[in-house]
């Protein structure tokens, strides 16, 4: 996060507006039939899934290229992509009839597109009468792909964590437990989710660590249990983030998003998104 948690606000209503919400086409027809789960094994054909062994390697590699690219982008087109991906969401129909929301905090050592001035506006109290929304944001547990999204109200409710990551403390200013998605009474509609690279059939390279695939496998069995619709995972991306068709390798358990945000546009990829985008 840019500036810590004094500055996440104050960015928010500072940052200069740009009118660009595109739609664009993705390369996945509209014809292709999607389960509600979307992973890798669900939604690929079995020569498209890559062995396990292989994969890691060749996701390393990917990694390490991306991370270059990332640390080479010169820091104005950084914040002018920024910018544009952050007021294609805000402007855009489907966020702002969204009641749920789980999206990360962008952190700015790990290159990810900044989701400042959306978590700002989002906890703002000038919502124009409209509800307003539920928002999660993650809290790391533990090294073993552990995860929860917990609810706040406040960028006040956010502290830096040993790798000085902003994230929700586990008690609220009551002295109360927050509220854990996984346990909450009323269902997620999007999430925004970060990554190292996508494509535009959905494949998601994240950093390794596992946490979104194990914590939204969770969350789209709960949904399922629970008959509520499924989430939209949209991914947002720098332009370097975007790679040709069967580059990033997949394994069984990579969950796939439903749709990217560039500085160019939206790329719906599932039916889902298509419906709802």
């Amino acid at each position: 996060m840019r500036g810590g948690l004094g500055r996440l606000l104050q960015k928010g209503r500072s940052v200069m507006v740009m009118n660009c919400p595109v739609l664009l086409s993705p390369s996945l027809p509209h014809s292709s039939a999607l389960p509600l789960l979307r992973t890798a094994a669900a939604t690929m054909s079995g020569s498209s899934v890559i062995v396990p062994g292989s994969a890691a390697q060749q996701k390393r590699a990917l990694r390490s290229e991306i991370r270059k690219a990332l640390k080479a982008l010169p820091p104005g087109q950084r914040a002018q992509e920024d910018t544009a991906i952050q007021n294609i969401i805000l402007d855009s129909s489907w966020f702002k009839s969204t009641r749920g929301l789980c999206a990360y905090i962008s952190c700015e050592s790990l290159h990810e597109v900044d989701t400042s001035r959306i978590l700002a506006e989002v906890l703002s109290d000038m919502n124009d009468g409209e509800e307003k929304k539920r928002l999660y944001v993650p809290r790391v547990e533990d090294k073993n792909s552990h995860m929860q999204m917990l609810k706040i109200s406040s960028i006040k409710d956010l502290i830096a964590n040993s790798m000085n990551i902003l994230e929700p403390s586990p008690i609220d200013a009551d002295g109360s437990q927050r509220e854990d998605v996984m346990l909450a009474s009323h269902p997620v509609d999007v999430f925004l989710v970060p990554g190292v690279a996508f494509d535009r059939h959905g494949r998601r390279l994240g950093r390794g660590g596992g946490y979104y695939d194990v914590f939204l496998t969770k969350y789209q069995e709960l949904a399922m249990e629970r008959r509520w619709k499924q989430p939209l995972l949209v991914a947002l991306a720098y332009s370097v983030q975007i790679m040709d068709d069967d580059v990033i390798p997949v394994t069984h358990h990579d969950v796939l998003v439903d749709a990217l945000v560039s500085a160019s546009g939206v790329i719906p990829i599932s039916p889902a998104a298509m419906d709802r985008m």
